[in-house]
């Protein structure tokens, strides 16, 4: 029943996405011959997941009627291929600088987006940036927490997950961009103990010096 609804409500949102302007519920039941109700009970998981919204004021023959539309997270429900464009990029860049300038590439994109990052920690404590680079890895879509070794009060970033898991196994030098940007908002250095895209269970970060670099 779960994947029937599934299917239905994809049906849905296929019907609004090729018809921008929207629809209404009675053009949807007819367009799929299913009930109204049927439509209405589907809208209502829909809106609740974000994917669709009012619209405008649809005309008919009969009395106006209200319609709906697409939001944008319901056009990126849709499959996308940015994996597969990614690694095409990346291996092109490959083929064309070298592993070295690949790498050096990578630092510096990581670089100019801690530049953006780095105002929300001036002024703040090694642990307090510690707590913010954790929330910004948490919206890039880390699953990522630090552990402290109470023997040495040792700081590690440990990621059970790796966002670009398969590019990373086919192109080590993206590692890179995680190392620059966990250094430099942190303005400490760090040591990559462990990569799950080299077989590790994690990916863990040491941070290997607690003061600020010169």
């Amino acid at each position: 029943m779960v994947d029937k609804i599934k299917s239905r409500q994809h049906e849905i949102l296929t019907l609004l996405l090729e018809n921008k302007a929207g629809l209404s519920i009675d053009e949807i039941a007819t367009a799929l011959d299913i009930s109204r109700n049927a439509v209405q009970q589907h809208f209502a998981t829909l809106q609740k997941n974000g994917y669709i919204q009012t619209g405008g004021i649809h005309k008919t023959s009969g009395r106006p009627v209200r319609s709906f539309i697409l939001t944008e997270a319901g056009i990126n429900s849709f499959p996308k291929q940015y994996a597969w464009f990614s690694e095409l990029l990346l291996r092109n860049l490959k083929d064309e600088m070298g592993s070295e300038a690949l790498q050096r590439y990578l630092h510096k994109l990581a670089v100019h987006l801690s530049q953006s990052l780095l105002p929300q920690f001036v002024g703040k404590q090694p642990d307090e940036k510690l707590e913010g680079l954790l929330k910004i890895m948490a919206q890039l879509g880390f699953q990522a927490k630090a552990i402290k070794n109470l023997d040495n009060n040792e700081r590690t970033i440990e990621a059970c997950n790796c966002v670009y898991h398969d590019l990373a196994q086919k192109h080590e030098e993206v590692c890179e961009f995680d190392r620059t940007l966990i250094s430099s908002l942190l303005e400490s250095e760090i040591e990559q103990v462990e990569c799950m895209a080299k077989g590790g269970v994690v990916c863990s970060f040491k941070i290997t010096n607690k003061g600020e670099k010169p």
